[in-house]
């Protein structure tokens, strides 16, 4: 049964994706840590009966609307409907816009997903994210200096969701898993493009998550050396050494999200290229 004062019904109304949306939902509702919200997500909507459909949804289910519908006449619909109600709602891109419009002095476009365009930064977003799947976990050593970031770390450091992470910011990105006794590739010792980086956490993070592996529940498989924190401290004090040996930057990530570890990587890029 549901506790009304832990939980409460978020319904995120979007004419594109909901991206964005979902996005700014789940920061603000981050900022209220005994509230957990209920997500609907609507994404598509783009016309006065399936508005009529999602506000019936909301009706029988009350909470908070957020919406980014760029059409000002449906958007007033929703503005109505939720005052109908008697719940509120709020157009997420609306003071954003008046910005943006008061300071270039000339309204928007109005384009609905206008920042889906097929334009080149979009396939640049493409071609890295190819790359970056073809180049996961020390595949294709030979390319790295093709790469724009090299992602090196012992394993459950977080190295393939932070590179995925990057090559949707359109950072081509590589990753290799540092193994003690198994040398580097020489590609990547010689190679001068990239920002190549360290993932650390402590043996404990470490030791957590790799208990919670499928690998280690397959039948057969020992997982006492993999799990036990004497040798996990052992393997970071290998990789620390190997990051120090070659000046590559070391960034622990035990208490970084994907996306703070991720913006880390792209400060430490711009510092490089300056």
């Amino acid at each position: 049964m549901e506790n009304k004062k832990n939980f409460f019904h978020l319904h995120l109304i979007s004419d594109s994706t909901g991206e964005t949306l979902i996005s700014a939902g789940r920061a603000a509702s981050a900022q209220f840590r005994h509230a957990h919200p209920i997500e609907h997500v609507y994404p598509l909507i783009r016309s006065k009966k399936q508005i009529k459909a999602v506000m019936e949804a909301v009706d029988s289910k009350p909470g908070i609307v957020l919406y980014t519908i760029v059409d000002a006449e449906l958007g007033a619909l929703i503005e109505t409907s939720c005052r109908d109600v008697g719940v509120p709602c709020v157009n997420v891109l609306a003071p954003v816009m008046e910005k943006f419009q008061s300071y270039l002095g000339s309204p928007s476009s109005r384009r609905v997903g206008a920042q889906y365009v097929l334009n080149a930064e979009y396939f640049e977003r493409i071609e890295a994210l190819n790359f970056t799947m073809e180049h996961d976990d020390g595949q294709a050593p030979d390319d790295y200096d093709k790469a724009d970031v090299v992602i090196v770390g012992i394993s459950r450091t977080s190295k393939t969701p932070t590179s995925i992470y990057l090559a949707n910011r359109g950072i081509k990105t590589a990753n290799l898993p540092i193994v003690p006794g198994v040398p580097v590739p020489a590609a990547l010792l010689r190679a001068t493009r990239p920002l190549i980086v360290g993932l650390i956490a402590t043996s404990d993070r470490i030791s957590q998550v790799r208990e919670n592996r499928v690998l280690g529940q397959t039948s057969g498989y020992d997982s006492r050396d993999y799990i036990d924190r004497a040798s996990i401290t052992e393997e970071l004090k290998y990789a620390r050494a190997l990051c120090a040996r070659n000046n590559w930057p070391i960034i622990d990530v035990t208490r970084r999200s994907i996306e703070e570890t991720a913006a880390a990587i792209l400060a430490l890029r711009s510092k490089v290229r300056q």
